[in-house]
């Protein structure tokens, strides 16, 4: 393999030598030790903004969360593209277009979107405050690739060039060297490696090119994503629910009756929970893209679940909390769906069928809308409710 490190040098972009290096944090909001435990509603499997309306008016959604197509595949193959220009202008393989392609769809579903976990930004989240760059520069894609392949010219941040014996690493662990999020979530990228190759496929992207006066890689190009107990990852890896039919899409949800188990303790009762859900709907911002496990969280009054997805949450409740496919869930329960990715779904159930979530009517915000929107706009299968139980809250 060429010694890319080098040749992707000369088409680094000049920033600040004195910037400190310091990760960005994942759309999927890994915040360290305090709020790690936020889930994306659309991790793995066919990758793709949820059904919600993007920033540019009708037709930029195209398709569903599990199958975009349309205009915002289209914004897709475009950007992937410009990754991989970039990545081959420095003498980069498709290899590293791949990895680029794969953080790219969990950071941002490879949107050049201007908004994000505090000040990141673009196709990479990127952060002006951590030093790869001015707003105006991240936005731009060509930049913020080169920024993600081969980083400062400081040396800090570091770009994916600069990382030595990354082309030896499994894809995922790549990705994440470079991002740097809590060991726990490195996985994330994993399953996006699927999406990644679609796209590129679509995109006509060799992704078996040689780095510049390096040999070609393998058929099927780099694999692997060990688990942390050195078995392959499976990113498709989706929780398929209990016993019983799925309940007929666009099937009507009513209140039931529980009691939760005298174990259900939360900073906030029920009622509050759900007044706090109706006001972030009602005067909350822009802060929830992708962030379900979080919202119903925090509106239980935690800071963050303990949990990495919202699909792991329900199947680590106990059996007893668990009502597969229960249509009747009682005010301020939690309701699951499966997205055919491996985070799945989560929102908190306000009564008379309606529930808030994040994503559904506008990225990034709360709103109440019918909980049967899940299924029939976003295509998801109904897991069933559970008490909110967060044993691992905190």
């Amino acid at each position: 393999m060429a010694n890319t490190a080098g040749t992707g040098a000369a088409i680094k972009l000049a920033v600040p030598a004195a910037v400190v290096f310091v990760c960005f944090l994942l759309v999927v909001g890994v915040f360290g030790a305090g709020l790690s435990a936020q889930a994306s509603a659309d991790s793995c499997g066919d990758r793709g903004q949820p059904g919600a309306e993007l920033p540019g008016g009708s037709g930029d959604t195209g398709g569903t969360g599990q199958s975009p197509t349309g205009n915002l595949r289209k914004k897709q193959i475009e950007n992937a593209k410009v990754i991989d220009e970039v990545a081959e202008a420095g003498g980069m393989s498709g290899q590293a277009t791949l990895i680029g392609l794969m953080t790219a769809l969990q950071e941002s579903t490879l949107l050049n979107i201007d908004y994000g976990d505090r000040d990141s930004l673009g196709l990479f989240q990127q952060r002006p405050s951590q030093g790869w760059g001015t707003r105006e520069q991240i936005l731009n894609p060509r930049y913020s690739s080169k920024m993600f392949f081969f980083g400062a010219d400081s040396g800090s941040p570091r770009g994916l060039a600069d990382i030595r014996g990354w082309e030896a690493m499994p894809l995922w662990k790549a990705a994440a060297t470079v991002q740097r999020p809590a060991e726990e979530y490195e996985h994330l990228y994993a399953g996006q490696e699927d999406s990644a190759r679609e796209i590129a496929a679509q995109a006509g992207i060799d992704l078996l090119r040689p780095a510049e006066n390096g040999p070609a890689l393998p058929e099927g190009g780099a694999t692997g994503a060990p688990g942390p107990s050195g078995e392959a990852a499976d990113p498709e890896e989706c929780y398929t629910g209990g016993g019983g039919q799925p309940g007929k899409p666009g099937e009507p949800f009513h209140d039931g009756a529980a009691d939760w188990p005298a174990s259900v303790r939360n900073p906030r009762s029920t009622a509050d929970a759900i007044r706090w859900a109706k006001n972030e709907a009602e005067t909350g911002g822009k802060n929830w893209y992708r962030l379900c496990l979080s919202f119903v969280a925090k509106s239980y009054g935690w800071s963050y679940s303990g949990v990495g997805y919202a699909v792991d949450h329900y199947r680590q409740m106990p059996a007893e909390m668990k009502h597969d496919k229960d249509r009747n869930p009682p005010p301020g329960a939690l309701m699951y769906w499966e997205t055919g990715n491996r985070a799945g779904h989560v929102a908190i159930y306000l009564g008379d069928g309606k529930i808030a979530s994040n994503d559904i009517g506008r990225p990034g915000y709360i709103d109440v809308v019918p909980a049967t929107d899940i299924e029939t706009k976003w295509g998801s299968t109904y897991l069933g409710w559970a008490p909110p139980y967060f044993p691992k809250g905190g």
